[in-house]
């Protein structure tokens, strides 16, 4: 474990998760000084070049990783970390790089045998033209987060056009089945899977699913923890967010997200796959992983003390 006085917090930064990424780095500052370490707050501009002389003046012991989405939970900070030898939270390049690309992590699970729903990556062209799968299906940004630009099409809703012109991430997508039923998530510390949570969108949230809003403003969804499922279920999920964490070579906190269907179950465990990995979790005042940790007897300082002992560079 690593012994560190000077914290420099990471947050807010230049990707569409920006407000969430702000929310988490204001609680971590407040939550690191509570727990007795110096600590700062530098939100990173588009100026890489400033954000490294910063980093060389301010030569922190650790620097705590908030940001969320692209740049800064897909590699490309923890490579600036790794380049200048200082240790950071969460996962290193590789487990963030292949974790934020949902392509990639599809095909990871898929080569370790672990279930995920049917789908593919597609040209957004594609969409204009037809439904590229039958039945309801989920198009979402191959590396965003936080829901950042998901949507729902089912059948006869003529929205894929809609959604095609409008499509602001890239030429591709990828598509998947919808998964019927709840949502559940598992967040896992180091090699321990916390518990799990059931989660339900409000039934005013606009997106209808947990989608942006649904996840960070109040009253956007409900959380039942422990998840009141199927104990076959419960384990099952508590053991694949362990299993995706390792696949990626993941370290520190992860949060694994998953679509659970007992539409059909009668009784039984039902059908579980894997959404995605979250290699950052959010940790604003609704968010999941600081739930689990409070639940399991961890406070709020308590979890983010214990992100900066498991810091690490170079992994």
């Amino acid at each position: 474990m690593i012994d560190a006085r000077r914290i420099t917090v990471l947050a807010g930064g230049i990707s569409a998760e920006r407000p969430v990424s702000q929310a988490s780095g204001q609680g971590v500052l407040a939550a690191l000084h509570n727990e007795g370490y110096e600590v700062e707050l530098l939100d990173p501009t588009p100026d890489l070049g400033a954000l490294v002389t910063a980093l060389q003046q301010s030569r922190p012991d650790v620097v705590f990783n908030a940001l969320h989405g692209r740049f800064g939970e897909d590699g490309t900070i923890q490579g600036v970390l790794d380049w200048m030898n200082i240790p950071y939270t969460h996962s290193g390049i590789r487990a963030s790089a292949v974790a934020m690309d949902k392509a990639a992590a599809r095909a990871a699970f898929t080569g370790a045998g672990l279930p995920v729903a049917e789908g593919r990556v597609i040209d957004i062209a594609e969409l204009r033209e037809c439904d590229p799968l039958s039945g309801a299906y989920v198009v979402k940004p191959v590396n965003e987060g936080s829901s950042v630009g998901v949507e729902i099409v089912r059948p006869g809703s003529n929205r894929r056009m809609e959604i095609a012109h409008n499509w602001q991430f890239g030429n591709h997508a990828l598509v998947e089945e919808f998964v019927p039923g709840r949502e559940l998530t598992v967040a896992v510390l180091g090699d321990r899977a916390l518990t799990v949570t059931d989660i339900t969108p409000s039934a005013t949230a606009p997106g209808g699913f947990y989608d942006f809003d649904a996840k960070y403003s109040a009253g956007g969804s409900t959380h039942a923890l422990p998840a009141q499922v199927h104990p076959d279920t419960f384990a099952r999920a508590l053991e694949l967010a362990c299993a995706t964490h390792r696949t990626l070579g993941c370290r520190g906190a992860t949060r694994t997200d998953f679509r659970y269907d007992d539409t059909a179950a009668a009784g039984g465990p039902g059908r579980l796959v894997i959404l995605e990995i979250n290699t950052q979790p959010g940790l604003t005042q609704t968010s999941l992983l600081p739930e689990q940790a409070q639940f399991c007897g961890m406070s709020y300082g308590a979890l983010c003390r214990w992100m900066i002992e498991n810091a690490a560079c170079r992994t």
